[in-house]
């Protein structure tokens, strides 16, 4: 029989070890403020027991060694013998931030452990030889969670059939076993069938195994808790006093013995009682995602896309034969069909669609941790609320959100809130709430980040915006309007550079991000009451509402998220600036004309502005008109890359295939907005 190339699971081990980190991290952060909750030090040990064992298995030693040295600290605090103090919290929070790195070097191929690694290692094992532990006397009231440990131990084992379909490895334990002493292992092969009638599915052994070193009962158990229900299984420490004869003889003197023919003093175990769950963050819809570009998906919906599969096949079906027989008469049934076709298409699409769909909980799971860190770092109490967790986006959106929304965290731990003296002075609560929620809203996705901290500080933005020709002077300008300001390329007002904040290099970068993904942000304050910035984001990226015109010979899509009005305009409305641009009144703002067929070199197209349509846009917190010869009407669009099968345009952001065939390009509103304010400002 080949031998099984293990590296086709290694993604698989990859997802499932880094899901089961962000379970740790949880649970330590929940750990932080309630640490007499047993559960989650069972969840945390759980999780790095899998890694260690996986890691084992994988042959990645070094992550193995290493966890398996946290795994000990953890079983002092399971064992109730070590005491849970922010120190060890904040030490095992940082062997999830290595574990994490040593599973990023592995997966290109370097070697996983490094300097750092290695550090945190031997602070480990001094930790675990000073360690904290609890006072006797605390000790001697408290139940213990395990036996003591023994210095011999007898084990039976015996695989039931689907034991090795279960994934489970009979080896790997023993060599698990064999990490903690000294290691006897003899096997009853009694049970094996004849050649022509062995499943290779099956496990047919039994084991007698003699664990001989100073091992408590529950590190025994741990080896052997994924097994559970695949396994007859018996331990019991050897007695000390037994005769050498006895003390030889195996707990099964044959292949048949059960359980109940053993020794009447020997304790049947069911490893794993608190079973570990899987090692994955599920969701109300069952989805979850991997960094490796991989999605987890619900098995309803895999069913429902094949149900609609079905419908569709029974329709192209029932179409092909109106076509084979085709007859006037039969007309009436053709629409039917056609219009059943279209139903069918659109259910399709919707169910593809909703397979990207994951909830937002992926994203808002890294922020306790990271406003925990930074509370401390700064000095400030900040309480994170989460809200809106199960609200579901495309997947690429997801991902792209994550940077955005850490700028917007990060600025309001560091700028937005005060420290505790100063809330309580103002009359605060001296701890900050920090709150994210996610919602739909217009057929959109809202993301909004606010605080209760002091608010932006319009005098300081002001005064930098008039030092650097932003604005000439902020009078008359509303709150929110000089809010806009701290989007503009390098605008910072920290006094000094430190590691968090005073580069310039922040809410520009939220900003173009945001826009990237069609999306918009705004922000509204209010001095002493906090901030609200508010992000708004399309439903998914590979499909767009969009508002198809005609300019000249040619189609241009224009984002629906991006339009305000269109209207005619007319020449009382129309100001001629040089250099041939011209710039119109609408309402209280004077907006400049793009025209599409300048900026893009259609010809035939309307020159004129009065004669043609302006669809009023808004991209990057500006408005534009952009100038089209009419408009075509409403539709959806599929986008397709223009950088994949031609190359990258300036003012396009990708094109789609219209009915009949043709090429209708996709407008980058925000691009063009930006280049024709630059103009104008020049």
């Amino acid at each position: 029989m080949s031998q099984v190339d293990l590296r086709q699971f290694h993604q698989t081990f990859f997802d499932e070890s880094l899901e089961g980190l962000d379970a740790m991290e949880s649970a330590l952060l929940k750990l932080d403020s309630d640490a007499a909750d047993a559960e989650l030090v069972n969840t945390i040990f759980r999780a790095a027991h899998s890694i260690k064992g996986g890691s084992a298995t994988f042959g990645f030693q070094e992550i193995a060694a290493f966890t398996h040295v946290a795994e000990e600290l953890l079983d002092g605090v399971r064992s109730g013998k070590r005491a849970v103090t922010v120190d060890v919290v904040e030490l095992l929070l940082r062997c999830v931030d290595a574990l994490r790195s040593m599973f990023a070097r592995v997966r290109v191929g370097a070697a996983s452990a490094d300097p750092a690694s290695d550090g945190l290692l031997d602070e480990l094992r001094q930790h675990l030889s000073v360690g904290t532990a609890i006072a006797t006397s605390a000790q001697a009231t408290h139940t213990p969670l395990i036996d003591d440990a023994s210095s011999d131990w007898e084990i039976l084992f015996r695989a039931k059939p689907g034991l090795l379909r279960a994934g489970n490895d009979p080896l790997r334990m023993f060599r698990e076993l064999a990490q903690l002493g000294e290691l006897g292992v003899h096997a009853h092969v009694q049970g094996i069938p004849v050649l022509d009638q062995i499943d290779p599915e099956q496990c047919y052994l039994a084991w007698d195994l003699r664990l001989a070193g100073t091992v408590k009962r529950q590190q025994i158990d741990a080896v052997f808790e994924w097994a559970e229900g695949d396994c007859e299984l018996v331990i019991a420490r050897q007695a000390s006093a037994a005769p050498a004869a006895n003390a030889a003889r195996p707990l099964a003197a044959a292949a048949g013995t059960t359980i109940a023919s053993a020794s009447s003093d020997l304790r049947t175990t069911s490893p794993g009682a608190d079973k570990p769950t899987p090692l994955r963050h599920e969701n109300v819809t069952g989805s979850a995602v991997a960094e490796s570009g991989s999605i987890r998906v619900n098995i309803d919906k895999v069913d429902a896309l094949i149900n609609m599969v079905g419908e569709l096949v029974i329709t192209q079906s029932m179409l092909g034969q109106l076509g084979e027989h085709f007859e006037a008469s039969r007309l009436e049934a053709l629409r039917a069909g056609l219009n059943q076709l279209e139903r069918n298409t659109r259910e399709l699409q919707e169910s593809v669609m909703r397979i990207r769909m994951l909830p937002i909980s992926f994203v808002f799971q890294r922020f306790p941790r990271l406003v925990r860190d930074l509370s401390l770092k700064l000095g400030k109490q900040v309480n994170l609320e989460l809200h809106g967790e199960q609200t579901e986006l495309d997947k690429t959106v997801l991902e792209k959100i994550g940077d955005p929304l850490v700028h917007l965290v990060r600025n309001a731990v560091d700028h937005g809130f005060e420290t505790p003296e100063r809330r309580v002075a103002a009359g605060k609560n001296p701890t900050g709430t920090l709150r994210l929620d996610a919602f739909h809203q217009g057929g959109n996705i809202t993301v909004e980040v606010s605080d209760d901290g002091a608010g932006l500080n319009r005098d300081a933005i002001a005064r930098k915006a008039i030092e650097r020709g932003l604005i000439a002077s902020a009078d008359g300008l509303s709150d929110d309007e000089v809010a806009e300001l701290i989007f503009q390329p390098g605008f910072s007002t920290a006094e000094a550079t430190t590691d968090l904040s005073g580069r310039g290099v922040g809410m520009d970068v939220v900003r173009r991000n945001v826009n990237e993904l069609r999306g918009s942000v705004a922000v509204q304050t209010k001095a002493g009451s906090g901030s609200v910035f508010t992000i708004t984001l399309p439903l998914t990226l590979a499909i767009i509402d969009g508002l198809t015109a005609a300019v000249g010979n040619e189609s241009y899509i224009v984002p629906l998220v991006a339009v305000v009005e269109s209207l005619q305009i007319k020449r009382a409305q129309i100001t001629r600036l040089g250099a041939g641009r011209e710039v119109f009144r609408f309402r209280e703002e004077v907006l400049p004309i793009i025209p599409l067929h300048t900026v893009f070199g259609c010809r035939g197209a309307v020159s004129d502005p009065c004669d043609g349509i302006v669809i009023v846009v808004e991209g990057d917190g500006a408005r534009a008109g952009l100038l089209v010869d009419a408009l075509l009407g409403q539709q959806q669009a599929v986008i397709k890359s223009l950088e994949t099968h031609y190359q990258r345009v300036q003012g396009l952001s990708g094109a789609t295939i219209l009915g009949d065939g043709s090429i209708a390009l996709i407008v980058d509103v925000a691009g063009l907005v930006r280049l024709a304010h630059r103009k104008q400002a020049a």
